[in-house]
């Protein structure tokens, strides 16, 4: 028979055979218990009919900003470290002290995290899922930035709408071949652009092209793969007329390499980018782009963790906005005019 104030901590206690330090600690989902004594107690939380509402969430005092060593690079950190200022004046607002690790798999994670000892992770950019799993055996809460998985939290902008304005802006300016640059599609991010891309053609009635979808190599560096891709597309038989890029340090790239072959920007191909980094204007034609609200999402991402609701999994979309420059349009670049 439930007591008249409820199943209480020590009710659970008793009954799962543990310390009420034990029940408290795993209904908080804190450190220092195994996954199965978690689970355990949760178990019998429910069985009791104990009410979860009655739990007041920690409050957040101690932050860390993960990023993954493969994004903590000269070409990711125009986009990532207006995302991490974002996050340490949201912290900044509210009293929190924000720490930054940049982690792989095979660095000790969990004695890292130790030093660290935060409440709470924010993961910007891509990890494997392994990682993941590593990160939520902490039992610290978390939210991810710039990618989406599964049973977590994220904050992401609108990347697939990105690859489809990007692609329809180019198509509305008489682009017949419009090629695309990619990334590793292993990234949430880049696949809801390629996913934009292809939408836009298939909605203009443009067959999608196999051959004029080229992807950054394995084991270089963004420089080096950006080049390589643009070249593979500039020699096909029939070479693009436009080029979206996946980001802007691969578009500048792409730029370079079209230079180099001899081809005007934008007379002989259009080129697009994406994120708006500060360098996107200063190319030999300032470029067409995405813009994304980078210091908003890094903000974004710790109002997740604020907002009391740290069990349930959220996603939260940021919009973007095309920046038509000069790698599109100007003045003596007349519009082609579409023969389909």
């Amino acid at each position: 028979m439930t007591a008249p104030g409820g199943v209480t901590i020590r009710d659970i206690a008793r009954a799962a055979g543990v310390s009420a330090g034990t029940i408290s600690r795993a209904l908080k989902n804190e450190p220092g218990l195994t996954e199965s004594t978690r689970q355990m107690v949760l178990s019998t939380a429910r069985e009791l009919g104990y009410d979860f509402c009655k739990l007041r969430p920690k409050r957040l005092r101690r932050l860390t900003f993960l990023l993954h060593r493969q994004h903590n690079t000269a070409s990711s950190s125009p986009f990532y470290s207006p995302v991490l200022h974002g996050a340490e004046e949201a912290c900044r607002k509210q009293g929190i002290v924000l720490s930054f690790m940049a982690v792989g798999p095979a660095d000790g994670l969990a004695d890292q995290l130790r030093i660290h000892a935060p409440d709470a992770i924010v993961c910007a950019g891509f990890f494997e899922p392994e990682l993941l799993t590593a990160l939520r055996g902490t039992g610290k809460p978390i939210v991810l930035i710039d990618m989406k998985l599964r049973g977590y939290s994220s904050v992401n902008p609108d990347n697939m709408m990105g690859g489809y304005l990007a692609t329809k802006h180019l198509i509305d300016r008489g682009r017949e071949r419009v090629g695309f640059i990619s990334g590793s599609l292993s990234h949430y991010s880049i696949r809801e652009r390629a996913r934009g891309y292809r939408q836009a053609l298939y909605e203009a009635g443009i067959l999608a092209d196999p051959r004029l979808e080229a992807g950054l190599p394995d084991g270089v560096d963004l420089e080096t793969g950006a080049w390589e891709a643009t070249d593979t597309l500039l020699a096909l038989p029939k070479p693009p007329d436009a080029l979206f890029c996946y980001n802007d340090s691969a578009a500048l790239v792409a730029m370079r390499c079209c230079l180099a072959k001899g081809l005007k920007v934008p007379h002989d191909i259009s080129i697009v980018g994406f994120d708006d980094i500060s360098t996107a204007v200063l190319g030999h034609r300032p470029l067409t782009t995405l813009r994304i609200n980078k210091k908003e999402l890094g903000a974004m991402g710790v109002a997740m963790l604020l907002d009391g609701r740290i069990n349930e999994v959220e996603e939260r979309i940021s919009p973007v906005e095309l920046v038509i420059r000069a790698s599109t349009v100007c003045q003596d670049a007349p519009r082609r005019r579409s023969t389909l």
